[in-house]
Parts: C-alpha cells; sequence; structure tokens
C-alpha cells in the first residue's frame, strides 16, 4: 500500500493530472473583413451627419443605425490580430483556452477574447557559471548554453507561471546534476566517462534530462554545449600540477617501451647477422648503455674503448 501510495506521487509529481495541450483557434483572413470594417465606418460617419441634418423622426432613426454600426465597427476591430512569423497568439475567452494561432498575417478571432503572445522562435540561453563537485569531489567551475524552441504554446501559457524563467532554473539545474555525476578527469581510466573528455556524450545526456524537464513547459531543447568547465581557483593549481605528472609519467612509459623495442631489435638483429657473439654479461651492459642513451633526457657523451671487448 505504501509503495503504490509513492508510486502515484511520483507519478503526480512528474506530469500534471489535465495537461493542456496546443490546438488550432478559430479565425478568419482578416484583410477582407478590415476593408469591409472601414466601410462600416465610412456608412457609420454618414448616418450621424444625416442625423444632425435632418430634422424629425428619421434623425433618430439614423442615430440608432449610426449606432448599431459603430459598435459593429469597434467589435470587428477588436477581433482584428497580427500574427508576426515566429510568433504565435493563444485566444482565452472568458477564462477558457480556445486555441492557438499561428498562422502569419492579418486575421480575425473571437473579439471578445483575450489574445497571448507566444514567441516560437529559436532562442539560446547561457546559463550562469556554476560551482560544483564532480563525481570526486573536486570542486569544478561549469556554465553551458541552451538552444530551445516553444512547441506547445497552451502548455507554455497555462502550464508554468513564467515559461522563460522556468527554462532558466531548469538548465541550470541539470547543469548541476550532469557536473556532479561524472568526474572532471578519467586520468587514464578506461571505460570512465569525464567531462572534459567525453564532452559530446555529455552534452547529449545534458540535452536529454533538460529535455524531460522541460517537457511540461512545451519546450523543445534543440542542442546543448558547454562553454566553460575548469577546476575551481582554489584547487586549479594543485591539479595542474597533477596533470603535469601524469603527462610526464605517461611520456617516460612511452619512452622507456620505445627503448626496449628498440634494444630488442639490436640484439636480434645482431644475432641474425652474426656480427658479433656476446656472451650474457655483455650483453647485460650492452642494454644498459642503450637504455641510457635512449632513456636519457641529456646528451650522453660517447667513450671510445681502445682496448678488447673485455678490456
Amino acid at each position: 500500500m505504501a509503495a503504490q501510495t509513492q508510486a502515484q506521487a511520483t507519478t503526480t509529481t512528474r506530469a500534471p493530472a489535465q495537461p493542456m495541450h496546443e490546438r488550432t483557434a478559430w479565425y478568419i483572413a482578416g484583410p477582407l473583413l478590415i476593408l469591409g470594417d472601414l466601410l462600416v465606418l465610412v456608412v457609420t460617419v454618414i448616418l450621424f451627419w444625416q442625423s444632425a441634418v435632418h430634422k424629425g423622426a428619421v434623425t433618430a432613426v439614423f442615430a440608432i443605425v449610426g449606432a448599431i454600426l459603430s459598435i459593429v465597427f469597434f467589435l470587428v476591430w477588436r477581433g482584428i490580430i497580427l500574427v508576426a512569423p515566429g510568433r504565435a497568439h493563444v485566444v482565452q475567452l472568458f477564462g477558457k483556452y480556445k486555441g492557438t494561432v499561428r498562422e502569419p498575417g492579418m486575421q480575425f478571432v473571437n473579439p471578445f477574447s483575450n489574445r497571448i503572445q507566444v514567441s516560437t522562435r529559436i532562442r539560446n540561453m547561457e546559463t550562469a557559471q556554476a560551482k560544483v563537485n564532480d563525481a570526486d569531489g573536486n570542486p569544478i567551475e561549469i556554465a553551458a548554453v541552451v538552444v530551445w524552441q516553444v512547441q506547445d504554446t497552451a502548455q507554455a501559457t497555462y502550464s508554468v507561471d513564467d515559461y522563460l524563467k522556468f527554462v532558466t532554473i531548469q538548465a541550470e539545474t541539470a547543469v548541476r546534476h550532469i557536473a556532479s555525476s561524472y568526474p572532471y578527469d578519467a586520468r587514464g581510466v578506461e571505460g570512465v566517462m569525464s567531462l572534459r573528455d567525453n564532452a559530446d556524450e555529455i552534452t547529449q545526456k545534458l540535452s536529454a534530462e533538460l529535455g524531460v524537464r522541460v517537457r511540461a513547459a512545451g519546450v523543445e531543447v534543440i542542442e546543448t554545449r558547454l562553454t566553460r568547465l575548469s577546476y575551481a581557483p582554489e584547487i586549479a593549481g594543485a591539479m595542474l600540477r597533477q596533470q603535469q605528472a601524469a603527462a610526464v609519467v605517461g611520456a617516460r612509459s612511452k619512452i622507456v617501451e620505445g627503448a626496449v623495442g628498440m634494444v630488442r631489435l639490436a640484439l636480434q638483429r645482431l644475432d641474425e647477422e652474426n656480427v658479433v657473439e656476446l656472451d650474457e654479461e655483455r650483453k647485460a651492459a650492452m642494454v644498459s648503455n642503450l637504455l641510457v642513451v635512449l632513456c636519457s633526457e641529456q646528451a650522453t657523451q660517447q667513450v671510445v674503448n681502445t682496448g678488447s671487448l673485455y678490456s
């Protein structure tokens, strides 16, 4: 029973009980309608002018008809909206969502409705630089740029209070979570993803996590990229020395590996071509000398042996 209650609570937290989804609102083309409305305005002006000129009962008729046409003119004018490319108008009538108008141009909707403009253009934002502990506990500084777009205007308007602030906060939360889930540097460990060495994989995971977080606001995440990734100043010097030491050790390992291969090849060639016969003691001395020459960082000095091979 407790597990069932916990599962229900998790489901309620992740998604609204009655999610609002975008649908197309009723509208008609506005250019011809606005021309007719201007004609109504001209007729209204003429009627009021005639009501002022004439006397008697006809004056009241002209005034009443002019008043009715004035109301018609203002209602038509009130229902005209201009939809720019990359913008949508959410139509709301008496507190109820009636749909969204995305068709660019001059459109006519219910004049009693309220219209809320929502930008559907592609936007980008850069998160604030955050100081987070990575998976190894080292403090790092990280920031990311997020490219996103509103896909569902109804959810962006009604599911959250302010979808711009919502995306900003969720982006910073996702960046912090990703940064704390992986180490800054794998340090040569195979099979371990790190923030520095696996930037493409990390950004894909960041995009996926952020996409889930902002889905309730009708927002689609197009791309994310890390714009800053470094150790915090208090440990930057120590970590730099550690990286330098690791680089030196790696370089030394490569040098020793190459030197051993060259010595092995030299001994093999001498043995195959019968250039000289060496006993085990002389082979050991030759190997020692070759390794010193090949692995030394400083130039070696040659010593010419003027005696025999064994003296």
